[in-house]
């Protein structure tokens, strides 16, 4: 965790949450946090158990160059990522572990930048799971908010549980270029289980185990 967005939006949710696994979305007040406001979204699952934005910040909405609200969370990434980051995200809803990717996005004219992602979830009951984010720009080009992103790839992922380790002590998992096609269910990260190597991707421990 490196961008200071991150790192103070995951000392606000730890504060609030006060050893639990996750805080309320009631407790959540956007004025302890409004300096972040424009770089967080929300996430809750739609009718077909999808991750959907609830809520997104003006320049995240910038950046993509549309309002974000009501659109699929895992469209946002090229498709061999979608599905990565949608047993990601149910992670986060289910297991209420925390996520934090690193990705490259790409603008319409074809230019590039890094991003850190930090996802933490939200107690809003077994049939209202939310996710907190914020995406933090690593560098603000002259083009970022005016050449909208149209395309990611995902550089790493941490997949921490907050109560065992430090996220900045967790080394990230590289991702390969090639994601496997097909996962069992046991064998999702969102399962979070032993260490263990499926094809091309590496899954450790981190999630919270009930």
């Amino acid at each position: 965790m490196n961008q200071n967005g991150s790192i103070t939006l995951f000392q606000y949710w730890n504060r609030l949450r006060d050893g639990r696994p996750a805080p309320k979305r009631s407790e959540v007040e956007p004025a302890d946090i409004k300096s972040l406001l424009a770089d967080t979204f929300i996430l809750e699952r739609d009718t077909r158990g999808q991750a959907v934005f609830r809520l997104a910040g003006t320049r995240l909405c910038a950046y993509y160059g549309r309002e974000l609200k009501g659109f699929s969370f895992p469209s946002l990434w090229r498709e061999k990522d979608q599905r990565l980051v949608s047993q990601l995200i149910h992670g986060v809803f289910d297991q209420k572990s925390v996520v934090l990717i690193a990705f490259e996005g790409f603008s319409r004219s074809g230019r590039s930048n890094r991003f850190e992602l930090l996802a933490l979830p939200l107690d809003g009951g077994v049939e209202s799971p939310r996710c907190l984010g914020v995406i933090s720009a690593v560098e603000k080009p002259f083009w970022l908010g005016a050449d909208p992103i149209t395309d990611a790839l995902i550089d790493s992922i941490r997949v921490v549980d907050p109560e065992k380790e430090l996220l900045n002590n967790r080394p990230a998992i590289n991702v390969p270029s090639l994601v496997p096609d097909e996962l069992e269910a046991p064998e999702t990260i969102s399962a979070l289980g032993r260490v263990r190597r499926i094809r091309h991707l590496v899954v450790f421990d981190g999630g919270r185990e009930e």
